[in-house]
């Protein structure tokens, strides 16, 4: 299934800066996708804070409302002095929006698991399970029908998007990073350059671990986009309702199309999924860890890899084991993550530990969780919104923030960005460093 995007331009996500403090649109539901009914949209939307719906029509309006409260299927109304409703016509994306607030707070939005945004019942979305709406202005919101939606009560799109203060920009940037083309090579020499200090083992080996859609894959095309020169897509990467990647993986990284192997291998796995005998399994994540499972071995979520199973290795030696865990967090999704991914996330660290397996977090699609940072990459160590969200997720999993690094892959990019290749190297270093700390473990530098 392709990325799900917005149908709002950026002239008019601007437009709708229409709030006391800047704000980040995240979206979550999109109708022509997830299904014009109540439930799909209950399914995507529940529990995530303040939204902004908003819906579309054939007469050229942009029009909708916003709560500052979660959906939650209470059945009854639901008190918000902030509400309010908002419209503006495409053609003219100049004007600013028609604002109508609230009137009646204590019935601001009407939280039922049979309706879609139910806006006090005056502005009704997905009625009857369907692409239309109702508008009836009345007590909770007074508005003329013909202004805010042209009295079109049909829809060509509905969504909705979670909203999250952006924040300031703070003075000085909270970890140190040097940027730009003088730093890049350094960071690519001491890479190529580095020996893990045991004999029998030439190159480090980095599991990759997330959820689907974190940007596992991408972040090994990213990694061989920087060496290479170029944009790469050799692994299979995208968006969809199960994981892409169905095998075990092991990539290794050219420095240059004709260039030695980097002393790294990053590990591909299949993602981890909510509902048990789907995505990723733990005891096979256990058994890649030790070093049993062979590249390419087809994962089987509802039966684990055993001894017995053709292709499992047995005489396994230290250069098979994994040196090194990263999980990898879409940056967009932290507040979305539930909390049986959550516990996931948590038991595959407890096992990790119990291995002596060094972590780190990947916070990947900075970019696209954080305006500031989509204007310029640089910003992502002043963003106070991307500081957010990385303690946020230190707390979630359950690691040290020190652990936890902010990505941008290459998803939508034909060509590089020093910048961007600066924040890759710089996660790369992180991981190599970590895998010493495993190889501290095998006693003397040198030995086998």
């Amino acid at each position: 299934m392709a990325r799900v995007t917005s149908s709002l331009s950026k002239a008019e996500l601007e437009l709708l800066q229409i709030f006391p403090e800047p704000v980040t649109f995240c979206l979550l539901y999109k109708a022509s996708v997830h299904g014009y009914t109540a439930a799909a949209f209950h399914n995507k939307c529940d529990n995530q804070g303040p939204t902004l719906t908003v819906g579309f029509n054939n007469s050229g309006f942009v029009f909708g409302g916003y709560i500052n409260r979660s959906y939650a299927q209470t059945g009854g109304y639901l008190a918000d002095e902030k509400a309010f409703l908002f419209s503006f016509k495409r053609a003219e994306p100049q004007t600013k929006p028609l604002h109508i607030a609230v009137t009646n707070a204590a019935n601001a939005f009407y939280d039922a698991a049979n309706s879609g945004p139910n806006f006090g019942t005056n502005l009704v979305f997905l009625n009857n399970d369907g692409a239309t709406i109702v508008s009836n202005p009345g007590d909770v919101y007074a508005f003329d029908g013909l202004a805010l939606c042209g009295n079109d009560l049909n829809l060509t799109e509905c969504e909705v998007y979670r909203v999250e203060p952006t924040g300031d920009i703070l003075e000085k940037p909270w970890r140190t990073v040097q940027w730009g083309l003088e730093k890049k090579p350094q960071m690519m020499d001491f890479i190529r350059s580095y020996k893990p200090p045991i004999n029998s083992v030439t190159q480090a080996r980095i599991l990759l671990i997330g959820p689907i859609g974190a940007g596992k894959s991408s972040f090994f095309n990213s990694i061989n986009s920087t060496f290479r020169g170029h944009v790469t897509s050799q692994a299979i990467a995208g968006s969809s309702v199960s994981s892409l990647t169905k095998k075990f993986r092991t990539y290794s990284i050219k420095s240059g199309r004709e260039g030695k192997m980097l002393p790294i291998i990053l590990c591909d796995t299949m993602g981890l999924e909510e509902t048990n005998n789907s995505g990723m399994d733990l005891e096979d994540i256990c058994s890649i860890v030790n070093g049993n499972i062979p590249d390419r071995y087809q994962f089987n979520p509802s039966a684990p890899i055993q001894p017995d199973t053709p292709g499992y290795i047995k005489a396994v030696q230290l250069k098979d084991k994994i040196h090194c865990a990263a999980f990898v967090i879409d940056a967009c999704k932290v507040k979305l993550m539930s909390a049986r991914m959550e516990e996931k996330l948590q038991a595959v660290r407890s096992k990790l530990n119990l291995l002596s397996v060094p972590q780190l977090v990947l916070l990947t699609k900075v970019d696209e969780a954080c305006p500031v940072v989509a204007e310029d990459i640089t910003n992502v160590y002043r963003s106070r919104f991307i500081q957010q969200k990385i303690h946020e997720v230190a707390a979630r999993i359950g690691i040290p923030i020190s652990c936890v690094v902010p990505v941008r892959n290459y998803s939508v990019d034909v060509d590089l960005d020093d910048n961007t290749d600066v924040l890759l190297l710089n996660t790369v270093v992180q991981m190599l460093r970590f895998a010493d700390n495993f190889f501290d473990d095998f006693g003397d530098f040198g030995c086998d």
